[in-house]
């Protein structure tokens, strides 16, 4: 808790250890497992048996490494941390730090496992597989504090529905999690998908879409190509826009009404913007390529989506007075470059919105969507 507010994370990320794979892999795919690296505090690859680099676009490995004043301010800020491994007790403490109660766990080498474009559907599985046993295993210290979300593979969509019914029954986590981008050539709203939001309907879980940067499947922001500021001004945030048109244009929040759906680590400031620009080529276009609508594409997400706010994100308050305060959720981005770990929460507390729309977004929205309400 932070000035009276309590507080939820909505996508705190953990640094996985090198060796994950390596050890909770199934034993069929082992020896095909990804390898982490630790060359340095902020080192998140992962690399094939044989050294090739596994999810990631190939120019990555031309990107060069460290420098500059915030790799020199993130190399201090998280020594202690990465010197102990990023083990459990240093999550634990990290939410203490910044008045955190409760956080919903995402990875951070896992954003990449399941990035490889042509996955052998089996080995992506086991690897999902392995993720959510190892994940299970670290939120074990205190399971009311960290809360689980699962990793799923879609490269077989039955491999996602068993995984997603798995991490539900058996490891109690509250929710599942994909990229945004397209695997595969299929759009989110492809009929391929609709098994697996019919299993999260049925399970009652969300879905949590999560982007990383440099990735092995197709990406806006890669015509920039080694400019990492430029890039990632644009792969998360766009990317997220994509998904939303397929699930709030393409027919999937019509046909799935109890489907809660979080894009996170994207801002949420764009949310006006795009809601207008849908809704006006729904109003103009939607009788021929979007019959089965039956309101604008803003009122699916005003029914049944989130958007999570930086700590930072002033302009939080126009997506307020355009969508309301129950449609956005918080996170502090730890132990990524650009979090403000440890003082996320005392700089959102500093916006110009009101004590309401504070307690809503830092702890409201996200207990709704995993399940934690009171």
């Amino acid at each position: 808790m932070r000035n009276g507010f309590k507080v939820l994370d909505s996508d705190m990320h953990i640094i996985e250890p090198p060796d994950l794979w390596e050890r909770y892999t199934d034993g069929a795919f082992k020896h095909l497992a990804p390898r982490g690296s630790s060359k340095s505090i902020t080192d998140l690859d992962i690399f094939h048996p044989d050294g090739r680099m596994w999810g990631r676009a190939p120019e990555r490995s031309l990107l060069r490494a460290g420098g500059g004043r915030n790799a020199a301010q993130n190399d201090e800020r998280y020594k202690d941390h990465a010197a102990r491994g990023y083990s459990n007790e240093c999550q634990l403490e990290a939410m203490d730090a910044e008045g955190i109660d409760v956080a919903t766990i995402y990875p951070s080498r896992g954003l990449h496992a399941l990035g490889e474009p042509d996955l052998d559907p089996r080995l992506a599985a086991a690897v999902a597989r392995a993720y959510n046993d190892w994940l299970y295993d670290f939120c074990k210290l205190n399971p009311s504090r960290l809360i689980g979300v699962a990793m799923i593979s879609v490269f077989d969509i039955e491999d996602a529905v068993v995984e997603s019914r798995r991490a539900v029954k058996e490891l109690g986590f509250r929710g599942v999690f994909l990229r945004p981008n397209e695997v595969g050539g299929r759009n989110w709203h492809d009929p391929y998908y609709e098994p697996l939001w019919h299993a999260l309907e049925e399970l009652d879980i969300p879905i949590g879409f999560h982007e990383a940067i440099f990735s092995g499947l197709p990406q806006v922001g890669s015509q920039f190509g080694l400019n990492f500021m430029l890039r990632h001004s644009y792969c998360h945030s766009v990317e997220q826009m994509l998904a939303v048109g397929s699930f709030c244009a393409g027919g999937i929040l019509e046909r799935h009404p109890k489907l809660r759906v979080a894009f996170l680590e994207g801002n949420c400031s764009w949310l006006p913007w795009l809601m207008y620009r849908l809704d006006e080529h729904w109003e103009q276009l939607g009788d021929v390529y979007a019959p089965e609508l039956t309101m604008a594409p803003s009122g699916y997400f005003k029914r049944q989506c989130f958007a999570s706010t930086e700590a930072d994100e002033d302009p939080v308050r126009y997506a307020i007075d355009y969508m309301g305060n129950d449609r956005i959720v918080f996170s502090t981005d730890y132990p990524h470059g650009d979090s403000k770990y440890p003082n996320s929460v005392n700089r959102f507390l500093r916006i110009d919105i009101s004590d309401e729309d504070k307690r809503k977004i830092l702890w409201d929205n996200c207990a709704y969507i995993y399940g934690l309400a009171e």
